[in-house]
């Protein structure tokens, strides 16, 4: 199986943005810093002034399993957490968060618990939750159905920014656990769990040791306090590049942060896959290779650091090796495990 058979063709939509790339540069002046295909966009009012990094985000299919599952309180959490990632990559930290409620009609429980989750991941992550727009749309949303989409709004220093010019050959790569598919991949997840494999949200597989909805609805992690606690014990230099492993796995997010000249090497063999994760590539014959670009298989954020940083002395990051930077054509390498 693959996430094509479950309807999302990656593809097919980076295709499509190329399409579209000379229409968006045709908007930008010289205070747009960054170009397509960043994590976050970067914008600076005037020169001397920190760089406002900003990025937008849904969570995909996952709101499906909220609505079956009648839990409403995580989605919100996550929406804010992978906004967070997002502009974190670039060691930006947020300022304010908008969100974005869409359903067929307003159902006066469902928001209330959607918001609350807002509200929860604004106030650990130190971010506003400012403002935000609730659409009724009779049609476009069957009875019981909604979406979520958010944008976020931070800022670093042009000294601080992470753009991944100072990677060089012999750099570490480190991987930062994930809590579960955060918010990627739930098309196939779907497909294959409660589809071909027939398990009810409820049902506790042997493999997993929870139900499938508590599996499905772990709620994204945020890694800001974790780089926080990579910068007050390296500062700020010690971290070189940073990928968030969402849509399009290793293969499409690692190397959005490689300079040319250079090649990361994955060793996944270096974590153990989590029975989430096993399980869905098991029940769905997918191959291994098409779960490590639909989904993060456990690690959520790469940290790309220079070989003389210990990110595993580092208490409760949970950081490993999981691969080096060597001189290449640029892209990735993922050693897939036998």
């Amino acid at each position: 199986m693959k996430y094509a058979d479950s309807g999302v063709n990656i593809d097919a939509a980076t295709r499509a943005l190329g399409r579209a790339k000379s229409a968006i540069r045709s908007t930008w002046d010289e205070r747009v810093k960054s170009d397509t295909g960043a994590f976050g966009g970067l914008y600076q009012a005037a020169p001397g002034e920190p760089l406002m990094v900003a990025s937008v985000d849904g969570v995909g299919t996952k709101v499906m399993v909220a609505v079956q599952a009648g839990r409403f309180d995580t989605v919100g959490q996550d929406l804010v957490n992978h906004c967070v990632d997002d502009i974190l990559v670039q060691g930006a930290e947020p300022l304010f968060f908008l969100d974005y409620f869409a359903t067929g009609t307003l159902n006066e429980d469902v928001l209330p618990a959607v918001l609350e989750g807002f509200a929860t991941a604004c106030r650990e992550n130190g971010c506003a939750l400012l403002a935000g727009e609730t659409a009724e749309m009779p049609g476009v949303y069957a009875p019981g159905e909604f979406d979520l989409a958010g944008t976020i709004v931070g800022r670093v220093r042009e000294e601080d920014l992470i753009d991944g010019s100072r990677i060089a050959a012999g750099d570490r790569i480190w991987g930062l656990p994930s809590t579960g598919l955060h918010t990627n991949g739930y098309s196939l997840a779907r497909k294959v769990l409660l589809e071909t494999a027939g398990f009810a949200l409820d049902d506790v597989p042997e493999e997993l040791g929870v139900s499938v909805a508590d599996a499905l609805l772990a709620v994204h992690r945020s890694y800001l306090p974790h780089l926080r606690t990579i910068w007050d014990a390296h500062g700020r230099a010690a971290v070189r590049g940073l990928a968030h492993i969402t849509g399009g796995g290793f293969y499409d997010n690692v190397p959005r942060v490689m300079p040319q000249g250079l090649r990361a090497v994955i060793d996944t063999t270096a974590w153990n896959t989590p029975p989430l994760f096993r399980l869905i590539g098991d029940r769905g014959g997918v191959d291994p290779a098409e779960m490590y670009r639909v989904f993060n298989m456990g690690i959520g954020l790469c940290v790309i650091a220079s070989p003389e940083v210990d990110l595993g002395a580092l208490p409760d990051l949970e950081a490993r090796i999981v691969g080096e930077v060597t001189s290449g054509d640029g892209g990735v390498d993922v050693r897939l495990g036998s």
